[in-house]
């Protein structure tokens, strides 16, 4: 287990939530990914990292796999006016993590709160999620109602957008 795996495993532990673990080779992308996904059953998600034009304030967007992600109508939800990617160096300031490796776990390496979480409404019809654990060699699922303590427990501010 990888220290960036490790952290997560000690951090859910902590909040007594379990997880299934699902090893394969790096993934960079969900479609890369999806080959490795087909036998787990769960929601997979985008995960993306976005920053507003000046740069002051950074959003974790979570969306379903199979839904495209219109960062123009994203940026209306939010209000913040036009967003970009995060580049790998404020995706490691913020988050912790390299691109690939982008994943909610990512806030526990985020204690000053200064990432906002987008969550797809229609990801609370979901039973079970998945993430990888802040490394693209590693899937973890949980119950999505463990994935939301998660998240109150992280301090993080949590928005859903549709």
């Amino acid at each position: 287990m990888t220290p960036q795996e490790q952290h997560v495993a000690d951090y859910l532990r902590g909040l007594g939530v379990k997880y299934e673990r699902y090893e394969h080779p790096p993934v960079a992308t969900v479609e890369d990914a999806a080959i490795h996904w087909a036998n787990i059953e769960a929601t997979h998600c985008k995960n993306l990292f976005l920053r507003n034009q000046k740069g002051s304030r950074h959003y974790l967007v979570i969306v379903a796999h199979t839904k495209r992600a219109d960062l123009r109508a994203i940026a209306n939800q939010i209000g913040d006016g036009k967003l970009s990617f995060g580049s790998p160096e404020r995706l490691m300031t913020f988050l912790g993590v390299t691109p690939g490796s982008v994943s909610p776990f990512g806030l526990i390496n985020d204690p000053q709160h200064r990432v906002t979480v987008f969550l797809d409404q229609e990801l609370k019809s979901a039973s079970r999620i998945s993430f990888h654990p802040n490394i693209n060699t590693v899937t973890l699922v949980l119950r999505f109602e463990d994935f939301e303590r998660f998240l109150a427990a992280s301090g993080h501010v949590v928005r859903y957008a549709t």
